[in-house]
């Protein structure tokens, strides 16, 4: 078999400008391996390469995550199932949203075999993003108190996980009261104010480090309720890009604001990330977030529900199942 169904755009635009086509097969290149793709996410980040935010080369095919099986490669590789959070993807190179993808060696990682393919698939951006935010830029101990804003979203949800296996304390925060999460204690920030209340959560020292996915609006409370030492990582920035906060503040108390931008990456940056990750999941400390599953020609479909918000499963496309 030389071709594939995949789902593709030519022009920037809402989900509606996807199509599923049927192209040639990628063929592995000198160090490259050839997964089978049994399941692939789709994420906030994938619609907003479509409608043409980091103005990707096209045509494309989106898709960053994946998981499924080597079917052509290295001994090494040869058969293993696998996870994966591709660079470049949907952007620079075609993605997962497709029955087949090329991957060099050296991206790969093999998949926790606790998860399904399904569940796999949906860990990528989000747990890659909170590890990068929390492990490696945040430096996360055990003992500290975390203060993580959009705590009901998907990377604040494994972001908990992460900060609770790494044995820090978490208040969480958001514009919504989440009903299930895992925050040690929740800041419903709509009808609270933010560093109010961590102030009386910490005796008046703050936080130790936060992970902001939201930004705009909410980068100055955050960065207020940040203690002596402090750091702050910023991840998005919800509205407006720019935002303000007390340099006298910010030096007096020694704080540090740190930049994650995930998509620059390398893949083999990627694949240790997920080797870091595969432990928590083996052992329960961390768990993959509920699933949808769609079939391929679905594609708009499941692109239409991720671009409304619709945030109560993973949304995961099975490439396999026309």
């Amino acid at each position: 078999m030389t071709t594939m169904r995949a789902v593709r755009f030519s022009a920037f635009g809402p989900p509606s400008v996807l199509g599923v086509q049927t192209i040639a097969k990628p063929v592995p290149q000198a160090g490259e391996a050839l997964v089978k793709v049994a399941a692939s996410a789709i994420n906030p980040s994938d619609v907003k390469f479509v409608s043409g935010v980091f103005n990707p080369t096209l045509p494309r095919t989106p898709g960053r995550d994946y998981a499924g099986t080597v079917v052509a490669a290295s001994s090494r590789w040869a058969g293993k199932s696998v996870w994966g959070n591709g660079a470049g993807f949907g952007i620079i190179r075609d993605g997962s949203h497709a029955q087949f993808v090329a991957i060099p060696e050296d991206w790969l990682s093999e998949m926790p075999a606790n998860l399904s393919m399904e569940q796999a698939a949906a860990i990528g951006v989000p747990f890659v993003t909170a590890w990068s935010a929390l492990v490696v830029a945040g430096d996360v101990r055990a003992g500290e108190t975390v203060l993580i804003t959009g705590a009901s979203g998907a990377v604040g949800r494994a972001a908990i996980q992460i900060a609770h296996w790494k044995k820090a304390r978490v208040i969480g925060a958001d514009i919504n009261m989440s009903q299930d999460s895992e925050a040690d204690i929740f800041i419903n920030t709509k009808t609270k104010d933010l560093p109010t209340m961590v102030a009386a959560l910490t005796e008046n020292k703050g936080v130790n480090l936060v992970l902001d996915a939201v930004g705009g609006p909410v980068f100055e409370p955050a960065m207020k309720s940040l203690g002596l030492d402090g750091r702050q990582v910023a991840i998005t920035s919800v509205g407006s890009r720019r935002v303000e906060f007390d340099l006298m503040d910010f030096y007096h108390n020694r704080q540090r604001l740190i930049g994650v931008d995930t998509a620059k990456l390398t893949g083999v940056e990627i694949a240790a990330i997920l080797n870091a990750l595969r432990p928590g999941f083996e052992s329960g400390a961390l768990r993959p977030s509920p699933v949808k599953t769609w079939p391929l020609d679905d594609a708009v479909e499941a692109y239409e529900a991720v671009a409304a918000g619709n945030a109560s499963a993973k949304h995961i496309l099975n490439p396999q199942n026309a």
